[in-house]
């Protein structure tokens, strides 16, 4: 092929392009945690989303997001206490973008922000802007705020600190991953390979690819939010990725050269072979990756942002930069065997495990196939179970800062605006009275602010006063909705139910509780959709592979079921609790909705990453035998090693997602590492031969027209299906 003739010329001019491009994106990036943001799971179009940006542009206010929570160490009422605390709240409402800001030393010393015990207050502000700007100022004001001021001691709470500690816990989380993962990686490589030459360069690929990756991710940046838990996913992706490429064309590339060909020759014909392969893996994984972009929450794009990112660099890097290295590397790719780590010696064709095991499976595949997912459907069976909500400080350690002053908050104080909703009534400002009234006798409100006055239980609680102004003007108005509870369940339960009373004209309600249904509503919404356009693109991507309408069905089917282990892990462990103490992280009962969605993503993405490796190479078989049987007993035996040693290594790359000490980031840590080893094991070893025996030759079948159009528009090397004696081998049933 005259592209890999002209990298065989260029071979050095390509690896120093590469490696000056890794060195100054790898550059760049070292500010891209600087510029991803927390959070991301709120829907932009949402009724609460208006209803922020009404509040912001319309009165200058926000939904309580920053807390300072005040331990002086004198009483709480001493002179030297209140002139401290009353100067601290007087600078904080200085500050630009920082509105609302309500203390127990002012405005009446409000008993809601003083401790049950009377001896810590709060200090209670709205930091004005879109999630990315609040993050940017948040810092600085925890570092002006949080510590010592003379008889006081301050903590920094909030929900504005929580995204903030989660982008610095997502930094540090990448390190670690990579520091464990590469070591790790190594040791597994020097057993597939058994010399330091060979089990180098998968690292050498995959550090290229993350640092490119890493790169690019800042220049998405520069157009769009990122949130910063995809910084983590793409690391480990891509570190995965490349070394299953580069896995994929060694292999194949040391088989060419046992063959008896030249180094030229010999990477010629693996990048005709296992090259095609892995560009047509790559676009499964950047499709199934893509359909995360059909959602609107930022954190779940995000990761279809990263993950396409990652498809293409792996897959990039792996065709350009790994085959001028064994263009120059040649026969030395086998220097520096470790002995013991020698290489096991292949067995004779036709005597190796996945041929054993593919016959095997193939004597009784029904009862085989039948029994194989009745397992798999038995292990997902507690994700029926599953019950959704969305992260708070419980996702973090125990030992970060956010998450000790919010429980502390929630333990020693009756109820903080930090909860509150917030219901904006934009075309009218009438009915204020009997509204309010409404709200205020819903089940675990224990107060509503408004134009009109303060209320509980239905009754007038504080007459309309100077504070009250900030609620109303004369064509529009928000009533601020305080809960008395700090219960995540609850705080759900009682956004609905404020949605539910009847408003005198049109009414958007916002807060966290009310963000974080709207959120849950946009992801079952968009769902379908998704998946819609992952299924439809899939099968057409694998039918220009195979020439076949019947396995692209199978493939994603079989994708597909591979998940249910993981889904079922997923709610057993991490919803459940199951491991909670050995795995460290806190029990919540429930699931957020983008773990499963995002899990799902990588996971099919992988599968039939997975699934691309085997049918390429049973239809090599095939269009070599033309006999179904022994394709994929010998395509299994030819390919099965190497795909299981690429399933336990990226399995090794993604364990470093245990090492994170955000709790839905381990979930990914469980589910892709087991995703990948059930679909390269039960499902690929036992699930497929059973069912490419059962469909025989109709495995191959297309409708006339779709076979002609394979022909002129598929991706294979000889265009028509090879021949012998002038009789087509590849033959397909009659269509039915």
């Amino acid at each position: 092929m005259a592209v890999f003739e002209r990298t065989r010329r260029r071979s050095r001019q390509i690896l120093g392009v590469f490696a000056v491009a890794a060195l100054v994106l790898g550059i760049l990036s070292s500010t891209l945690f600087d510029r991803v943001q927390g959070g991301g799971y709120s829907d932009p179009d949402g009724e609460s989303s208006q209803a922020t940006e009404i509040l912001r542009d319309t009165f200058g206010q926000a939904s309580p997001n920053f807390v300072l929570l005040v331990q002086p160490s004198k009483p709480v009422d001493d002179p030297e206490t209140v002139t401290a605390a009353t100067e601290l709240t007087k600078r904080l409402r200085s500050e630009p973008n920082v509105s609302g800001v309500a203390s127990y030393w002012a405005d009446g010393n409000p008993s809601a922000l003083l401790s049950t015990d009377g001896t810590r207050g709060l200090i209670v502000a709205s930091i004005l802007g879109a999630e990315a700007d609040v993050d940017r100022q948040v810092g600085g004001l925890a570092d002006t705020y949080g510590g010592n001021h003379g008889v006081l001691d301050v903590r920094v709470g909030g929900y504005a600190m929580l995204l903030h500690e989660t982008v610095k816990q997502s930094e540090k989380d990448a390190v670690v991953g990579e520091s464990i993962a590469f070591p790790i990686t190594l040791i597994a490589l020097l057993f597939v390979f058994g010399g330091l030459v060979a089990a180098s360069l998968p690292l050498v690929v995959a550090l290229i690819t993350v640092m490119i990756t890493m790169g690019a991710l800042w220049l998405i940046t520069l157009v769009t939010d990122l949130a910063a838990t995809a910084t983590n996913v793409a690391t480990l992706l891509g570190l995965g990725l490349a070394i299953d490429y580069s896995l994929l064309i060694i292999n194949r590339f040391r088989d060419e050269l046992a063959a008896g060909a030249q180094p030229g020759p010999a990477v010629t014909a693996t990048m005709r072979s296992a090259g095609r392969t892995v560009a047509f893996s790559a676009v499964t994984v950047g499709v199934a990756l893509s359909g995360l972009l059909f959602f609107p929450l930022l954190a779940v794009r995000s990761m279809g942002y990263a993950g396409l990112a990652v498809a293409v660099i792996a897959a990039t890097v792996a065709l350009t930069v790994l085959p001028a290295i064994l263009f120059l590397v040649g026969t030395r790719i086998d220097s520096g065997q470790l002995g013991w780590f020698l290489r096991a010696p292949r067995p004779a064709p036709g005597e190796g495990f996945w041929h054993r095991l593919a016959l095997f499976v193939m004597r009784k595949p029904i009862p085989i196939g039948l029994a194989v997912t009745a397992l798999l459907l038995l292990l997902g069976t507690p994700f029926l179970g599953v019950k959704l909500g969305f992260p708070d400080e419980r996702a973090l350690p125990e030992s970060m800062n956010n998450r000790q002053v919010t429980e502390i908050i929630q333990h020693d104080f009756t109820a903080t605006d930090s909860n509150a909703l917030f219901a904006v009534l934009p075309d009218s400002a009438s009915g204020l009275d009997d509204y309010a009234r409404e709200l205020s006798q819903v089940d675990n409100v224990a107060r509503v602010d408004t134009a009109t006055g303060s209320y509980s239980h239905g009754g007038l609680l504080v007459a309309p006063n100077e504070q009250h102004k900030r609620f109303g003007m004369s064509d529009a108005a928000y009533l601020s909705v305080l809960p008395d509870t700090a219960d995540p369940g609850t705080l759900d339960r009682v956004a609905s139910d404020v949605r539910a009373v009847a408003s005198p004209s049109r009414v958007l309600v916002g807060g966290i509780a009310a963000a974080n249904a709207d959120a849950l509503d946009s992801v079952t919404a968009a769902l379908p959709i998704a998946l819609g356009f992952v299924v439809i693109v899939m099968l057409i991507v694998l039918f220009l592979l195979t020439g076949s309408v019947v396995l692209p069905l199978v493939a994603i089917v079989l994708s597909v079921l591979s998940l249910t282990a993981t889904f079922g892990a997923l709610v057993w462990v991490f919803q459940d609790g199951h491991f909670a103490g050995l795995l460290g992280f806190t029990v919540t009962g429930d699931l957020p909705p983008t773990v499963p969605v995002m899990l799902f993503g990588v996971a099919f993405g992988l599968a039939m990453d997975y699934q691309v490796f085997l049918l390429s190479r049973i239809l090599e078989e095939y269009e070599r035998t033309g006999k179904n049987d022994a394709a994929v007993a010998f395509g299994l035996e030819r390919i099965g090693r190497i795909v299981t040693a690429a399933a336990v290594l990226i399995s090794l790359v993604f364990l470093g997602f245990l090492a994170s000490d955000i709790t839905f980031m381990k979930a990914f840590g469980i589910g892709l590492p087991l995703a990948v080893l059930v679909d390269a094991t039960l499902v690929r070893g036992f699930l497929l031969p059973a069912v490419m025996k059962v469909l025989g030759d109709w495995n191959w079948w297309a409708p006339g027209p779709l076979e002609k159009l394979h022909e002129r528009f598929g991706f294979n090397e000889g265009g028509a299906a090879p021949t012998v004696s002038g009789e087509e081998i590849r033959p397909r049933p009659a269509r039915v």
